[in-house]
C-alpha cells in the first residue's frame, strides 16, 4: 500500500483521489489545498466518496495524524515557474513528489534554469520529482518512446490524437474554444488563449527526440480552430455551421528539412472518429 498526500482539489485532484481510493494499491494520508474554505473539510466527502478519515490542509506536512505519506501527488498547476515554489514547500516536507504540471514532463531545453533549479532542490532535500499525466506524460512522448525501442531504426514519430469534445466536462469545451464565431476565434488565437491549456506539444517533441538521441535543428508549433461544417447541438451549447468546434494543435520537430516528429492533437464538439 503506497501512501500519498495529495495536493490540489480542483475537479482533477478530486477525481485522481477517487481513482486512488478504487485502485485500492493507495492509501491516502493527506490533503492539502490553499483554498481556506476548503480547509479541514473531510477528503473523501469532500470528493464525493466515503469518509477517509483524513482532513484537507493548507500546506504540505511530512507529519499527518495518520500513516506518514511516502509520496506527493500535486494537480495544481500547468507551468514549471508556478510549480517552482509548490515543489520547494514539498522538498522541505522531504515528500516526493510526482506531478501533473505538464511542462515538468521535459523542461530542460525551453526553461534550462527553472529547470536546474528544481532539480537542485530535489537534490538538495534529497527527493525525486517526476512530471507526467496522460497528455503530455503518456499518450504522445512516453508510449511512442516505448513503443520505438522495439524497432531497430526509427525515421519519424507520426502520433495523432483526437477526441470528442462533448463527453468533457466544461471547462475543457471553453479550453479548446468551442463555440465562438470564427471572428472570435481567431481573435482568440492572436491572443494565445484558443489552445488546450497545458498541452505543450513542443515539450513532447523535445521530450522524444531526447529519448531518441536525436539533436533537432528546429521545433515548431501549429495551432488553428476546427470550425463546424454542420450544427451541432451537443456540448454545453449549439454551435453553428461556421462556429468553432475546437482546436487542431500539432507540434513538429525538424532534423534538415525533414519533420521527424509530429504530434498532432485535435479536439472538437461532435469529433466523428474520437
Amino acid at each position: 500500500m503506497i501512501e500519498i498526500v495529495h495536493t490540489g482539489q480542483g475537479p482533477l485532484g478530486q477525481k485522481m483521489i477517487r481513482s486512488a481510493v478504487e485502485r485500492g494499491s493507495f492509501r491516502l494520508a493527506g490533503a492539502v489545498d490553499v483554498d481556506p474554505a476548503k480547509s479541514g473539510r473531510e477528503a473523501g466527502e469532500f470528493c464525493g466518496i466515503e469518509p477517509l478519515g483524513v482532513p484537507l490542509f493548507r500546506h504540505a506536512r511530512r507529519r499527518t495524524p495518520g500513516p506518514i505519506p511516502q509520496v506527493a501527488v500535486p494537480t495544481t498547476v500547468s507551468g514549471v515557474a508556478a510549480f517552482e515554489p509548490q515543489l520547494a514547500a514539498l522538498a522541505k516536507a522531504e515528500l516526493p513528489a510526482v506531478c501533473t504540471c505538464e511542462e515538468l514532463l521535459f523542461p530542460w531545453r525551453r526553461q534550462p534554469e527553472l529547470a536546474r533549479r528544481i532539480d537542485q532542490v530535489c537534490r538538495d532535500h534529497g527527493i525525486a520529482c517526476v512530471g507526467t499525466g496522460v497528455n503530455p506524460g503518456f499518450l504522445m512522448d512516453y508510449l511512442p518512446s516505448v513503443l520505438t525501442g522495439l524497432c531497430q531504426e526509427v525515421t519519424g514519430v507520426r502520433v495523432w490524437r483526437i477526441q470528442d469534445a462533448s463527453v468533457r466536462r466544461v471547462p475543457f469545451q471553453q479550453k479548446i474554444g468551442a463555440g465562438p464565431t470564427l471572428r472570435e476565434s481567431e481573435a482568440k488565437h492572436k491572443a494565445v488563449t484558443l489552445r488546450h491549456v497545458g498541452l505543450p506539444l513542443p515539450e513532447s517533441v523535445d521530450f522524444l527526440a531526447a529519448r531518441l538521441g536525436w539533436r533537432l535543428d528546429r521545433v515548431t508549433e501549429s495551432l488553428a480552430p476546427v470550425i463546424a461544417e454542420r450544427e451541432v447541438t451537443i456540448g454545453r451549447r449549439p454551435i453553428a455551421r461556421g462556429m468553432a468546434a475546437g482546436v487542431f494543435q500539432a507540434g513538429r520537430g525538424f532534423l534538415g528539412d525533414d519533420d521527424v516528429l509530429t504530434p498532432t492533437f485535435r479536439a472538437a464538439v461532435g469529433e466523428p472518429e474520437s
